[in-house]
């Protein structure tokens, strides 16, 4: 019984350990992305800079605010499983 139990709380801690790391894994290369991107784009236009530079600001947020509540959720589920 009480090796169950073990099991089930190592299973649910691995699962948030993953589900945290594929979270900055996605991030990363999600940023990694815009970022080459706008660069790209800058250098075709550079007269249009200043707006390319501030969507990706904006859409680099918005992946760290996604990755952000993936890495919460994964804290809740590790520290929700029974004892």
């Amino acid at each position: 019984m009480l090796s169950a139990l073990l099991l089930d709380i190592g299973i649910a801690w691995m699962g948030a350990a993953v589900g945290a790391g594929l979270a900055a894994i996605g991030a990363g290369i999600g940023i990694g992305k815009i970022g080459g991107s706008a660069m790209e784009a800058m250098a075709r236009q550079p007269e249009a800079s200043g707006k390319i530079q501030t969507a990706m600001l904006v859409i680099a947020a918005l992946i760290e605010v996604i990755a952000l509540f993936a890495a919460v959720i994964a804290l809740l589920v590790s520290f929700n499983t029974p004892y």
